[in-house]
């Protein structure tokens, strides 16, 4: 019953502080956390445009986006930022009624403002409602199988996907071996960043796990120095310094501080950065061997979930969550397999709603809000989980997040 009122008051908690915040400052600023964020951020054009997927929202409201992510966000922008009468409006105070054709115009100018602020709620709530179900189900239902859990999750994730594609919704690339094996290394990484990330939220706290996920950062930006010989300001070096302070300054003040936890967790950071940095190598290279020649957001999700099911299941093994699974009660319970197939809904919602969020503004609003949303997810962490805390570590957490914040806003400034 106490897990079932906890589940109840995620629920409450996910509804109600998320909108608070993001309705305050949606359309406006955030450092992509996520894999997927940052390839979309930084791709929006290239992976999520591509392929003819999400179809209901290709219509002439889309506006195609080929320059850098600010310029996107200029162009998507500008039918926003026009003044009230530059359309032709008549000034209703002079006597005068409105034209039909002006009516029109706000009336479609209404509407795509108001699809944005719902495609941006809808992104906010299930990427954060993804985290705390899932530290839900590993901290307060005490699960210890999370290679099964991110299984059972992938294995959701295909199937739905592949419903789409059946009934036509979504378009899908085939899986040839040709693709698999070129895509085969990144989706090692990708099951290794999916693993460690939930051995990690098992042992620390919601906010610890967002702002330690911020030295993601700090390794890709030095990867993509390294790499791909790509320059960052000053400004972009300050905001990664005052990550890996608030990373230290947190870990140090976490009364509940777990050196297993921040082990994976550092372990995380790495393979996430790795997984990016990757997914650029081979990104080009897997699009020439698809049949249009390009690789959308939902053939990615179903080239990965796809080839980490037969690697999960060696996992499994491995790690010997087998003897566990075929002794723990919670598999008997009705209750725990809703919260777990949730999760696995949420999983992919986050791929649905930030496609559509990206379509509907553009990759700057985009970013800037993913980093926003980070403030309402750490609260919610610590308020559901009453996670012991302190001055100094809310202080800590708190530099965190307005460390990404500036970290975005930096990244928006910087020269393509």
């Amino acid at each position: 019953m106490g897990g079932e009122r906890k589940l109840f008051s995620l629920c409450f908690y996910g509804s109600h502080l998320i909108p608070l915040l993001i309705c305050c400052r949606s359309l406006s600023v955030d450092t992509p956390d996520s894999l997927y964020e940052r390839d979309l951020v930084e791709g929006a054009g290239k992976v999520s445009r591509g392929g003819g997927s999400f179809k209901n929202h290709e219509s002439s409201l889309v506006v195609e986006q080929r320059s850098s992510p600010v310029r996107r966000e200029a162009v998507n922008r500008s039918p926003f930022a026009m003044k009230s009468h530059e359309n032709g409006e008549i000034d209703l105070e002079d006597g005068k009624s409105e034209k039909p054709v002006d009516k029109v115009i706000r009336s479609n100018k209404l509407m795509v403002h108001n699809q944005a602020l719902l495609a941006g709620l809808a992104y906010c709530i299930s990427s954060c409602s993804m985290i705390l179900v899932n530290k839900f189900v590993l901290s307060s239902y005490n699960f210890n199988a999370g290679i099964s859990l991110m299984l059972y999750q992938n294995f959701i994730s295909v199937i739905i996907v592949s419903t789409l594609s059946f009934l036509g919704i979504i378009s899908t690339e085939p899986l040839t071996w040709r693709l698999i094996k070129v895509w085969l290394s990144v989706n090692v990484i990708f099951v290794g960043m999916l693993i460690t990330s939930m051995f990690s939220l098992k042992y620390i706290n919601v906010a610890m796990v967002t702002v330690l996920k911020n030295v993601t950062n700090v390794i890709t930006a030095v990867g993509e120095m390294y790499l791909f010989q790509k320059h960052h300001d000053n400004r972009v070096w300050v905001a990664l310094f005052l990550m890996i302070v608030s990373a230290i300054s947190g870990g140090l003040t976490d009364l509940s501080f777990h050196a297993v936890g921040y082990t994976w967790q550092i372990i995380n950071c790495f393979l996430t950065a790795s997984y990016s940095l990757t997914l650029r190598r081979v990104m080009d290279t897997a699009k020439q061997l698809t049949r249009s020649g390009n690789l959308n957001e939902f053939s990615m999700v179903m080239l990965n979930n796809t080839l980490s099911l037969p690697l999960g299941l060696v996992l499994i093994f491995v790690f010997n969550e087998v003897d566990y699974l075929t002794t723990t009660p919670l598999l008997r319970l009705p209750v725990f397999w809703l919260v777990m197939t949730l999760s696995g809904f949420l999983g992919l919602a986050i791929s649905f709603t930030s496609m559509w969020f990206l379509h509907q503004t553009g990759a700057t609003t985009y970013s800037l809000v993913g980093s926003l949303n980070k403030i309402p997810l750490s609260l919610a962490g610590i308020l559901l989980f009453k996670v012991p805390t302190s001055l100094e570590n809310s202080a800590s957490i708190l530099f965190g997040l307005v460390a990404g914040v500036f970290f975005a806003r930096a990244k928006m400034r910087e020269r393509p």
